[in-house]
């Protein structure tokens, strides 16, 4: 009995040791580029590696063990992953209405929460809140993070944010922005940590609607964004659009861009709403992966 229950053990070790969520102490190599995936296919965050074109890293809410089982579904179709602190966490949202803040070394789910109404985007607030966008229900939600509560008892506020599927937060100017529908709205932050608050500041009409991603552009002064029809990059002082250099502008899912040698990526489906493929403006294959259902995709910068 003892020899089948050591054999029994051993193969339980092995299938630990070779399980990609049992990595604890993963940090992206010196020199290689990497791009963090929201991946439909499994309902996760995937990290890939665009050299060999293999996913190195993945977050799967249905196997993690600090996410309760009936919470999984939550995060179906993942539709957003954005690095934060230079790659150290990612900040996640799915479809389900699922969002996460997760660590990058050893997949720890920093924070959860449940926004519902087809949750698109989510951004971190200086104070450590997390906002997100909903699009069903035209809202967004501030949730306080204090640490200790279960997800069930987060605090949130709500507010009213049409087509929500956007969020910006410019540390120096101390903003955040979203594109609802057609228009680029500013919001102040109260920095109430237990009482937070969004203060509407200006809103300016853009040249198309049906807005989809809003990023940051990496090193300089404006934000992508895409539309039922273009790529457009907002300048952040003026509120200024031009049509971005590509013929690959339509139903664009995200757009991310880097320093010097790393090309802006982009997501076009091919089917629905996902593709098994990351292209640059000009139509470059930059990664693919057959059977992916890949949404959004971002430098790990």
């Amino acid at each position: 009995m003892k020899h089948s229950i050591s054999i029994f053990s051993a193969i339980l070790l092995t299938v630990f040791l070779h399980d990609s969520n049992a990595q604890t102490n993963w940090h992206p190599e010196k020199g290689k580029k990497y791009i963090i995936l929201a991946e439909q296919s499994k309902s996760r965050v995937a990290i890939a590696d665009i050299v060999s074109s293999a996913i190195v890293w993945e977050w799967i809410p249905a196997v993690r063990p600090d996410i309760k089982p009936e919470h999984v579904k939550w995060f179906e179709a993942m539709s957003d992953a954005k690095p934060l602190e230079s790659g150290k966490y990612i900040l996640a949202c799915a479809s389900g209405g699922g969002m996460a803040l997760v660590r990058v070394s050893d997949k720890k789910t920093m924070f959860y929460a449940y926004a519902g109404g087809n949750t698109h985007s989510v951004e971190r607030l200086p104070d450590g809140n997390i906002v997100s966008a909903s699009s069903t229900g035209n809202f967004m939600s501030i949730f306080v993070t204090t640490g200790k509560d279960y997800p069930e008892q987060t605090v949130r506020k709500d507010f009213y944010l049409r087509d929500g599927h956007n969020l910006v937060w410019d540390k120096n100017k101390k903003r955040l922005y979203t594109v609802s529908w057609d228009q680029l709205k500013t919001y102040r932050y109260n920095y109430n940590k237990n009482n937070p608050s969004l203060i509407a500041v200006d809103a300016a009409a853009m040249p198309d609607s049906g807005a989809h991603d809003l990023y940051r552009a990496y090193g300089k002064n404006f934000l992508w964004l895409s539309t039922h029809s273009f790529i457009f990059k907002v300048d952040m002082k003026s509120r200024k659009t031009i049509k971005a250099d590509t013929n690959f502008g339509k139903n664009i899912k995200s757009v991310s861009s880097g320093p010097e040698g790393y090309p802006t990526i982009i997501i076009r489906p091919k089917e629905k709403w996902w593709t098994d493929e990351v292209l640059d403006l000009e139509g470059n294959s930059i990664f693919k992966q057959q059977g992916l259902r890949i949404y959004k995709a971002r430098w790990l910068l």
